[in-house]
């Protein structure tokens, strides 16, 4: 059933509607299209589309989630078009290798994680969901070969990472060609009035938008959002690279990892994180480039805004404060959780037992980097064994600390 819209009698007009949507987009085809398309239709179809070929989300996912959200909130239909079909085959956008091919069973279990995070930005009540397996496990091979000849190798050689691989003899595979041609055709189906993806998936858009045109339909509005710098400030936020701040993380652990940012992306993490409006944005950059505003002052305020969004005002005071006091004053932090230890034998032992390291590997190259402490004092040999004989408290960096209680029988 399609979730019922709440539409307001004190719409904004839709040139008011248009310049709010098309705000901190990186690109709109067109953005005239946008004003008529609403001006006549009222009510557009919004699609977004996502393989769920991951289930962690994080604050780069949230951008497009965002723009989702402003058009629910102006009473438009929503819909979330889950690739169960298209994540068998993998979007080889941005990627030099072949996607490996999902599971029924792993898509499943993905999609269910990417919807209960996604409800942290997104209304999912006034959002419908839709899966393209409906409509494209059904097509035969004459209807795939007639999609297909809509498109020349010669216009997917111009997406950049096809035109790349191909150039440097890395394997190119030819499923991998279909990907954007049925994606294309899900906007057919759906008839879409606009489609939103990141920046990097303009290209499919596009094709979204000629493919409607063969089939005789109003061509669809191409929005992209930017794409967000994880916090080393230079590469694109990922899980893989470790330069992620999750949605479902702490408080405390994604006020920490915003403190990290560098202070040149401060006004890119304010339009893309906290969605400041373009003026507030070129203010901040204005006072951090003339010195009137303080990177520490700003970043505070910042990481307090993006956490309340997430976890509340309170819960993002008390990350402020815990900040304030363990980092800024090196106090331990008021409250912690405690662990019984176990039969180990090195503070690396330690680490995987209090779930600060997934593996020794890891719990040493954490030692070696300086980040392990005990009761305040860095360890610094990744061998070093374990010995206490009372509480301690073990802390990784400025962010996560445990207290450590005798083994029973010590």
């Amino acid at each position: 059933m399609e979730p019922r819209a709440v539409l307001s009698t004190n719409l904004p007009t839709p040139k008011e509607q248009t310049a709010l949507l098309a705000e901190g987009c990186d690109n709109v085809e067109t953005r005239a299209d946008l004003q008529g398309r609403i001006a006549t239709k009222k009510r557009l179809t919004i699609k977004f589309g996502i393989d769920p070929t991951g289930s962690f989300l994080h604050l780069g996912h949230a951008v497009v989630l965002h723009k989702m959200q402003q058009f629910v909130e102006l009473g438009h239909r929503v819909i979330l078009l889950v690739g169960d079909f298209t994540a068998r085959i993998g979007d080889p956008t941005g990627r030099s290798e072949i996607r490996p091919r999902l599971t029924d069973e792993e898509i499943a279990a993905n999609m269910r994680d990417y919807r209960a995070q996604a409800g942290k930005v997104l209304d999912l009540e006034r959002t419908e969901v839709m899966y393209n397996s409906t409509w494209l496990s059904k097509l035969t091979l004459t209807e795939m070969t007639g999609l297909l000849a809509h498109t020349t190798v010669a216009q997917l050689l111009a997406r950049n990472d096809f035109g790349e691989r191909y150039a440097n003899n890395v394997p190119l595979a030819l499923h991998e060609f279909i990907y954007p041609v049925v994606v294309a055709y899900d906007s057919v189906v759906m008839e879409a009035d606009v489609e939103l993806g990141g920046s990097d998936q303009l290209f499919n858009l596009l094709m979204g938008r000629t493919y409607q045109g063969h089939f005789d339909q109003p061509r669809q509005i191409c929005m992209t959002t930017p794409i967000l710098e994880g916090t080393d400030g230079v590469i694109r936020m990922g899980k893989s690279r470790g330069n992620y701040i999750g949605l479902t993380e702490s408080a405390s652990e994604q006020f920490g990892k915003l403190m990290s940012i560098p202070d040149s992306v401060l006004p890119r993490y304010a339009a893309l994180a906290a969605f400041r409006p373009q003026a507030e944005v070129d203010a901040l950059t204005r006072g951090l480039h003339d010195g009137t505003l303080h990177p520490m002052t700003a970043k505070k305020r910042l990481a307090e805004e993006v956490v309340a969004r997430y976890h509340g005002a309170a819960e993002a005071r008390t990350a402020l404060e815990r900040f304030e006091s363990t980092v800024q004053r090196g106090e331990l932090p008021s409250e912690m959780g405690e662990l019984q230890a176990g039969a180990w034998r090195s503070v690396a032992d330690a680490l995987i037992g209090a779930d600060f390291a997934t593996s020794r590997r890891e719990a040493e190259r954490l030692i070696a980097g300086n980040g392990v402490k005990l009761d305040g004092e860095p360890v610094g040999d990744a061998r070093q064994a374990w010995t206490a004989t009372k509480p301690v408290v073990l802390s990784v960096g400025n962010r996560r600390f445990i207290r450590i209680l005798p083994q029973r029988g010590t």
